[in-house]
């Protein structure tokens, strides 16, 4: 038997649904020119707690599309992935309704699932709190759509016409990173024609916030919640949790240059690993990132210094900056030293299991724009954190190569590989 040709997987559609601003178009803006979308904690009193700052997206489901209905049975995350899924159907140019739906599947990632949901139904059936036994007759009828994540997947599947793979993909806070690089593996090898991949997460609920609290992991800086996200900077205290959804249609390359697709980028290398070690603890080394990094690079069919951008995980805590840095130096060796690296997480927040794929549409956007986001709020130096992290301002560079990672609780980490191919001018 001859060798199997697998194909070459690229993006021709995305949608992104984030702090500051609704669509591509708007998440780029803010990005570009080093805006953050941090501020205080708007759906809930966060006085109780030690963190109250978020990174919100302001949301209106009903200007944006869906229906009284649809928003009564879909959780805050499943509507942001079915209208962000919206967006990347619409900019792929694909018509859905002509393609085999056997053929198209959806994968998405969620770390949290229907957090938001189910926490403000608890509060329904047991009165606040007052009943242990809670009393189901003020259950509404989708109760058990919250609990499951798989409704995410299936609305977005109904939104799209989809009848092939569909899949949640939950693995922690690189959720997003391995929805997309699961998708990209069914198209490669051929178990599908088009995927719907992406992640959402909506996590800003009072259990979220109380769970952080407790293991101290989100910034208590609450004074000026703008610069409370501080990636890599020697103040940094946790991270600001955050909101949101990307979205991308993937296909295989020949099929997008046969209808004239542009492309935004081809994800050619992908790889995860886990630490095996702790839930919450890293080794100071970087190891089990930088064999991400290698292996993801190694079926790119790249070296180090190929990498024009690494988009970091830049969560800002104090422990993951020092490991994430560690693991650059490890894996990319002195270029390392050369190559730009930023933390969007400094405008956006943390998302959970929806970042890896909004930082997938900024790296792939930045690739479109030859522009690199920069890490907001970064204005002291981390003698630990020593690499060009693009403090402030945002810096046009060739971004033909671009490295993005993704770090979770559990010893999750994971990296992919975005690389140009021959674009259709949009």
């Amino acid at each position: 038997m001859g060798r199997v040709v697998q194909r070459r997987v690229v993006i021709t559609g995305i949608g992104v649904t984030a702090p500051g601003g609704i669509g591509k178009e708007a998440f780029w803006n803010l990005l570009s020119e080093g805006r953050t979308a941090t501020r205080r904690i708007s759906t809930f009193d966060p006085s109780p707690f030690r963190s109250q700052v978020a990174a919100e997206v302001d949301f209106d489901a009903a200007a944006l599309g869906l229906g009284p209905q649809d928003i009564r049975r879909m959780d805050r995350a499943a509507q942001f992935a079915t209208v962000t899924a919206r967006e990347a159907a619409k900019d792929s140019g694909l018509d859905f309704s002509q393609l085999d739906p056997h053929r198209v599947g959806v994968t998405i990632g969620t770390a949290v699932g229907a957090t938001m949901s189910l926490d403000e139904e608890y509060r329904v059936v047991s009165d606040s709190g007052r009943h242990h036994l809670v009393d189901d007759t003020y259950a509404i009828p989708h109760l058990y759509d919250f609990l499951v994540p798989s409704s995410f997947t299936r609305e977005v599947a109904w939104e799209v016409g989809a009848e092939g793979p569909c899949v949640v993909v939950s693995t922690g806070c690189t959720s997003g990173l391995d929805a997309v690089g699961y998708a990209a593996d069914l198209v490669r090898e051929g178990s599908a024609d088009v995927m719907v991949a992406g992640a959402t997460d909506a996590p800003i609920s009072p259990i979220t916030i109380a769970c952080f609290d407790a293991i101290k992991a989100t910034t208590p800086r609450t004074d000026d919640p703008e610069t409370a996200a501080r990636p890599f900077d020697g103040t940094r205290n946790g991270f600001v949790l955050g909101e949101g959804s990307a979205m991308f249609v993937l296909e295989d390359l020949d099929s997008a240059r046969r209808r004239g697709a542009y492309v935004y980028a081809e994800i050619s290398g992908y790889a995860t690993r886990s630490n095996a070690f702790h839930m919450t603890g890293l080794r100071p080394d970087g190891r089990e990132m930088a064999e991400a990094i290698r292996v993801a690079l190694d079926e790119s069919k790249l070296s180090p210094e190929d990498v024009d951008y690494v988009n970091a995980h830049g969560s800002g805590t104090k422990q993951n900056d020092r490991h994430e840095t560690a693991a650059f130096k490890r894996s990319l060796g002195d270029h390392a030293y050369r190559v730009p690296i930023s933390s969007i997480k400094s405008m956006v927040g943390h998302s959970l299991g929806a970042v890896g794929s909004i930082e997938i549409a900024a790296c792939a956007l930045a690739m479109k724009h030859n522009v690199v986001p920069p890490t907001a709020n970064l204005h002291t130096a981390d003698p630990e954190c020593d690499l060009d992290y693009v403090p402030l301002t945002a810096r046009e560079v060739q971004t033909d190569t671009v490295l993005t990672v993704g770090s979770g609780f559990g010893g999750f980490q994971s990296a992919m590989v975005l690389t140009c191919s021959d674009r259709v001018t949009k």
